[in-house]
């Protein structure tokens, strides 16, 4: 499939659905990760523009086996400003199964909407309102407008998922949280080696050697 078909889209949905409507167009061919955004139709959603950077899907999409790669249809994210999106996200193909080219997102503003819930039954699918029940305990993912934003919100998620600061890890929990960052795809943003080096109080030598560890072993195994 191609841009300019793509766009044709774009424009054509964003025309249907009105302003609240984003739709947004990502280049994966680019050499350049941190401008991958080659196409917006009311950006005003989200503050994002033509020229600037990935979301943290889209860096995750880069780390995954292409043939294993699904569309993620009407989910939650939510804005800087606090906005509640209903998103969805289409990996767009040469191909069956061959590498994603071009990422087609389409995030439709619910913020208002949510307010009229009982009028607007129809249009909020079922696992939407159950998202919003949970909300509490699941909270809508956030959508970054630039990579150092998601190299920070990475950084979060590890320390979040070891449970304590950097300065109290074990060497051990140190390797798991960084090893979380490759998974994530931390380490395809520019220059991410030397500020997670930093924020674990670690050497670029010693980074690279717990990306490469082995897992630990729990006692007993």
């Amino acid at each position: 499939m191609k841009l300019p078909f793509l766009k044709q889209m774009a424009r054509a949905l964003s025309v249907q659905f009105g302003r609240d409507c984003e739709i947004v167009i990502h280049d994966l061919t680019r050499k350049s990760l941190g401008k991958s955004i080659v196409y917006v139709e009311n950006g005003h959603v989200t503050n994002r523009k033509v020229g600037d950077g990935p979301s943290q899907i889209v860096v995750e999409t880069l780390k995954k086996d292409p043939a294993r790669i699904q569309d993620h249809l009407g989910y939650l994210t939510r804005t800087a400003d606090g906005k509640t999106l209903k998103s969805s996200t289409i990996f767009v193909r040469d191909e069956e199964g061959g590498a994603v080219r071009y990422i087609f997102s389409i995030n439709y503003d619910i913020t208002n909407l949510l307010y009229l819930q009982d009028s607007i039954h129809s249009l909020i699918s079922e696992n939407i309102r159950e998202e919003l029940s949970c909300h509490e305990r699941r909270a809508p993912r956030k959508i970054q407008t630039n990579v150092a934003d998601i190299l920070d919100d990475l950084i979060a998620q590890s320390v979040a998922m070891v449970g304590k600061p950097a300065s109290l890890m074990s060497k051990d929990e140190k390797v798991e949280a960084i090893q979380f960052l490759n998974r994530s795809g931390a380490f395809l943003i520019t220059r991410s080696g030397d500020k997670v080096s930093q924020y674990f109080g670690i050497s670029k030598y010693t980074l690279y050697s717990y990306i490469k560890a082995e897992p630990a072993q729990e006692d007993g195994l």
